[in-house]
């Protein structure tokens, strides 16, 4: 049997290290921890020579000492090129930061670490790094419509999208493409480029919410020579080195008002100016955009300005949740079963019946990212040669519940009770998107609205629909 993936924390705070461990081995994660960077290259040394387990992730404290920072990054990655480094700091520093994530760092967190922000990141460095190494299956007719970047399915809303995507992908187009988490808003994007005229130029991808705004405003637009403090020589953004090609930005609606200020100004006049610099530099890139929340709520809210979004929302797609299209559920877990299994070394080759129908009543929150999270720990546990419903995590149930309490304590609500509770309980499964929980619940979104405004009386603010 081959040995799991590993995560292994380098930090020399006790207390912090018990917090990380407590929420990631309770997401079923093996930890290993080292106090500091020369037991964590010891462990990386063993694991390299296959006397120790396979490590996948690396959660490393900033403040390594004695060893610097970058020079721990580099030998890192030289013992361990298929590992994901997640960097944690009490504080955030421009350049040390930027200088990280050149050299190869996946991510960074500022302490405290909120639960649900690790989550997130280690997700997201499992699936990317596994994504990386896959050799990629060529579409059979058997298995719906498969493209080269893992976009599967047969349902039919999705086979229209990628239909119109392969019409639009040779045109030089923004793209706006909107749609809850985890549904594959970047996979789709890949594809239009890699359909397009720009394929074999790069296609450059940033979360907008994931770097503060000096930070973003560095990665994106590079900066001169002595811009601040240890800015020892010009560095290119990412929109220069997507000359050519595509920049994707994901989670648009995150970024300042003032950053929207800067990027519009780069798509009108198709030049940028670094930090620092009074020189203008020209580049040509197609931009794609995406975000989670309604983004014409947020419009409206004043909180995205409108002519980026027009500028931006020339083409537009939207990706249905997973729970809508759940035909697509066993194409999707085998796929990643055959996609890990490999990565991983396994004999898992399929999924039982019983334990699809138990994924099919999962309400699937984090859609296909969450789908290919279960999977993942599944085969990486799963004794035999398929997952059974003992390999997948705890499930919820996808029914409303709650909306029934009332029921079970012997009162009886009125009708107008039961359609209060259920417009609230539909837009707390859509997570706050308001144009979706519009056409769930057959109205407008200015009924919504009212509805909720009604709701909550007058004197209580209305709660946000644009999915934050």
């Amino acid at each position: 049997m081959s040995e799991a993936a590993q995560i292994l924390i380098v930090d020399r705070d006790k207390m912090a290290v018990q917090n990380l461990e407590h929420i990631l081995r309770k997401e079923g994660h093996p930890v290993a921890v080292a106090p500091g960077s020369a037991a964590a290259l010891r462990y990386l040394e063993e694991s390299s020579r296959g006397t120790g387990r396979m490590v996948q992730v690396i959660l490393a404290d900033l403040g390594l000492d004695p060893m610097d920072a970058n020079q721990f990054l580099r030998r890192c990655l030289r013992l361990c090129p298929a590992c994901a480094l997640i960097l944690i700091s009490d504080t955030v520093s421009v350049n040390s930061v930027v200088e990280a994530m050149r050299l190869g760092a996946f991510h960074y967190l500022i302490k405290p670490i909120r639960p649900q922000e690790l989550r997130e990141a280690i997700t997201h460095a499992f699936a990317r790094r596994v994504a990386d190494g896959e050799v990629r299956a060529k579409p059979s007719p058997t298995q719906g419509r498969s493209l080269a970047t893992s976009l599967i399915t047969r349902d039919p809303a999705m086979l229209k999208i990628l239909e119109q995507a392969t019409i639009s992908a040779s045109l030089e187009l923004p793209v706006l493409i909107t749609g809850e988490t985890g549904t594959g808003k970047e996979i789709l994007a890949k594809y239009l480029h890699d359909m397009g005229n720009r394929a074999a130029q790069p296609f450059v991808a940033i979360n907008c919410g994931a770097f503060q705004e000096e930070l973003l405003t560095n990665e994106l637009f590079g900066h001169a020579r002595e811009a601040f403090t240890g800015a020892v020589r010009d560095r290119k953004g990412l929109l220069e080195t997507a000359h050519g090609g595509t920049v994707f930005l994901d989670e648009i609606t995150e970024m300042s008002l003032s950053m929207q200020v800067k990027l519009l100004r780069v798509i009108q006049e198709k030049e940028l100016l670094r930090l620092g610099s009074t020189r203008p530099v020209s580049v040509d890139v197609r931009f794609m955009a995406a975000s989670n929340r309604d983004v014409r709520a947020a419009v409206e809210a004043g909180q995205f300005r409108r002519d980026l979004y027009y500028r931006l929302n020339v083409i537009e797609f939207h990706l249905p949740p997973l729970s809508c299209r759940l035909g697509d559920l066993p194409l999707l877990a085998q796929h990643f079963i055959d996609k890990h299994a490999k990565a991983l070394q396994r004999s898992v080759t399929g999924i039982s019946r019983t334990a699809l129908e138990r994924l099919s009543g999962h309400p699937f929150h984090g859609n296909i990212r969450e789908l290919e999270n279960m999977i993942l720990r599944a085969v990486a546990f799963a004794p035999g040669d398929q997952v059974e419903v003992s390999d997948l995590p705890t499930l919820e149930k996808s029914a409303p519940v709650g909306m029934f309490a009332s029921l079970q304590e012997g009162a009886y609500p009125s009708l107008e009770q039961m359609e209060r509770d259920y417009i609230l309980w539909v837009c707390e499964q859509l997570q706050g998107n308001q144009g979706e929980a519009a056409r769930v619940l057959g109205m407008d979104r200015v009924s919504l609205w009212r509805r909720l405004k009604k709701i909550h009386g007058r004197s209580e603010p209305v709660p946000r629909l644009d999915g934050a």
